[in-house]
């Protein structure tokens, strides 16, 4: 008789064992790896907002550089030239940004990619 006491006192010894198991084992696959994504996407965002400004400030100095630099080329009725120019620029930016998030976001990239 002496060992079925010993193993009714310890289940409930056994069961508050597994559920703080359970709990740390639990808080180790989500907490942990959730702040990992938070500082990706934190120096994702971080990121994106220097680029973004550098980007906006070198398509200024492109626009005020065709505007000062040309010297007649884009007076009178030429003056709208130098916008429609850094825009289409700045299109191309954009479709190449784009073109290499969709590539890389394809499945045979990412299977090329591991």
């Amino acid at each position: 008789m002496p060992d079925q006491r010993k193993s009714e006192a310890s289940i409930p010894g056994t069961v508050t064992e597994l559920w703080e198991l359970v709990k740390a084992y639990a808080k180790q696959e989500t907490v942990g790896p959730l702040k990992g994504i938070g500082r990706s996407v934190a120096l994702g965002v971080g990121g994106s907002l220097v680029l973004s400004v550098g980007l906006i400030l070198l398509a200024l100095a492109a626009l005020r550089a065709l505007q000062t630099e040309t010297g007649s080329t884009f007076t009178g009725n030429w003056s709208w030239a130098p916008y429609l120019l850094t825009l289409v620029v700045l299109g191309v930016v954009i479709a190449l940004a784009l073109g290499a998030t969709r590539r890389r976001s394809t499945p045979d990239a990412r299977k090329a990619s591991r």
